[in-house]
């Protein structure tokens, strides 16, 4: 029961590529978002936990004492010594030029810090920012733009309150592209309004546009959230684990093989977690779709049909020195 003999997954496209095992670290530095500060809006998205930002109430650890404790954490696992230093936590390019390349270039002084993974929402990442992770990457790095797009539909993007719209992602995505930056979309299945014909077109339109990776997440609602407030009413409910699994595997079967799965569930704190409860259980769910795809004896790629019209993959740096 080994989920990458049937998907293309970004642990085994690394050990590829590079012949050893690299883990993803992930960093907080304390960024804002356009949707928080006033920018676009102050609430946030509605599934989003208010509690959990606060960049003027507390000071994350440096850098080096999160991949330090990363390390630690991966250490009693693979025994991985190559990481990437991934930059989750919120909006990861919505900061000053100089501010950004000081901080990439802090992760990537670390000896064992091979790349860069950079989390950020589609509308703010301007020309300078990809020019940056071109430099990186000519550098010989690996570097993946991190984009949450969520949804192909702005009717559920405008519900959700995200502040962008598909047009925005479209750009950036193509920008990025051509400049020879990987892309991964962030895709949720789950999110209000929305049924199994909005995640085929969402997914088909990521394709269509061209990616080279993709997270798919359910939708949880945690606490201190508008979502949380919508559940509590009874106006949301949540996916079934088993139809979160059907429908993961469906859109697995229906993605070319060339494009590579980072991620296929997402999990929540048991702490602020409300519904629904198997949102923290990720290898059960991981399991559970291993499982359903070796039942229908499938795998990414087999309903993926005419791909003749999407965008190729990008030509992947081979693997150099580390940036110092």
């Amino acid at each position: 029961m080994i989920l990458s003999d049937r998907v293309n997954t970004y642990g085994q496209d690394l050990l590829r590529r590079y012949g050893e095992r690299i883990h993803k670290i992930a960093l907080d530095v304390g960024m804002t978002c356009p949707n928080r500060d006033g920018s676009k809006g102050t609430g946030g998205c509605t599934f989003c936990n208010n509690d959990s930002f606060s960049p003027n109430g507390h000071t994350p650890p440096t850098l080096h004492e999160q991949l330090a404790s990363g390390r630690r954490a991966i250490s009693g696992g693979t025994r991985a010594t190559k990481f990437i230093a991934y930059f989750q936590a919120y909006t990861n390019t919505y900061a000053e030029i100089e501010r950004l390349r000081a901080l990439y270039g802090e992760a990537l002084a670390e000896p064992d810090v091979i790349g860069l993974a950079i989390g950020t929402r589609p509308d703010c990442v301007p020309a300078e920012v990809l020019d940056l992770l071109v430099e990186f990457r000519a550098g010989g790095l690996e570097v993946v733009l991190e984009l949450g797009l969520q949804s192909a539909f702005d009717e559920t993007l405008r519900r959700v309150n995200r502040g962008h719209g598909l047009a925005e992602y479209e750009a950036t995505a193509r920008a990025a592209r051509r400049r020879g930056i990987p892309v991964c979309a962030h895709l949720i299945v789950g999110l209000p309004g929305e049924d199994e014909s909005h995640y085929h077109t969402t997914l088909d339109t990521v394709l269509d546009i061209g990616v080279d990776g993709l997270k798919l997440h359910p939708l949880h609602v945690v606490k201190h959230t508008m979502l949380a407030h919508e559940w509590r009413k009874g106006e949301y409910t949540p996916l079934a684990r088993e139809e979160y699994i059907r429908i993961a595997a469906d859109l697995i079967e229906r993605t070319p093989e060339h494009v590579v799965y980072h991620r296929i569930t997402g999990t929540a704190p048991k702490d602020i977690l409300l519904a629904p409860d198997w949102a923290a259980q990720k290898w059960s769910v991981l399991n559970g779709i291993e499982r359903e795809l070796r039942l229908r004896n499938s795998r990414q790629g087999l309903r993926a049909g005419n791909t003749s019209g999407l965008q190729p993959p990008l030509r992947l740096l081979q693997p150099l020195q580390p940036f110092a």
